[in-house]
């Protein structure tokens, strides 16, 4: 579902949380206060907190989410490894909106000796997922790696380059530079 959708058919918790994830992802966890969600969805601020306990209690919520969305997003899909890897570049490129977004794990970054242990589990753990994947992808890609812990590590590189091209988009604002990073990291990976 698309914040947009969220926003017009969704429950008022459903809203919340998209509002929030779009502003994560536009302006960092520390460039929005609960008043700018409570402004978006309509609500009196007072109402977020019937939802949400506090600030972290709903970063926490975005980021499960997110978590769910990439199983949901992996589950629907059957591929080869490689056309896994493709589609994975892809959905960064596309859903995270290169050049213009950030994924909700790295937008925390910034707030990261701020936000509370719960929350920095939760980016954790997507982050993990994520790399556990991706590790899962390149072993059936390179089947003559010998050790896990070789294949793990590039798997975090791969991780590691995705966020950092969403970055880099993010900050001159132009979805190429993505490209242009994805287009090296293909060409440093093995086969």
């Amino acid at each position: 579902m698309t914040n947009a959708t969220a926003l017009a058919t969704g429950s008022t918790r459903e809203q919340i949380l998209a509002v929030a994830r779009g502003l994560i992802e536009t302006r960092s966890y520390l460039g929005f206060s609960f008043q700018d969600v409570a402004d978006a969805v309509g609500v009196r601020k007072a109402s977020l907190y019937h939802h949400f306990p506090t600030k972290e209690a709903l970063g926490v919520a975005v980021i499960r989410g997110a978590a769910q969305g990439f199983k949901d997003w992996d589950a629907a899909r059957a591929r080869e490894p490689k056309d896994a890897l493709e589609s994975y570049f892809r959905m960064y490129r596309n859903t995270f909106r290169a050049g213009s977004a950030m994924c909700p794990a790295g937008a925390m970054a910034p707030g990261w000796g701020v936000v509370n242990d719960e929350l920095r589990m939760a980016v954790q753990e997507l982050r993990n997922t994520q790399v556990t994947w991706l590790t899962g992808v390149l072993s059936a890609l390179m089947p003559e790696r010998k050790t896990g812990a070789s294949v793990a590590s590039l798997a975090a590189y791969v991780f590691s380059v995705c966020q950092g091209a969403l970055l880099s988009a993010r900050m001159t604002g132009r979805v190429e530079d993505f490209d242009d990073a994805i287009v090296q990291l293909r060409s440093s990976l093995p086969g």
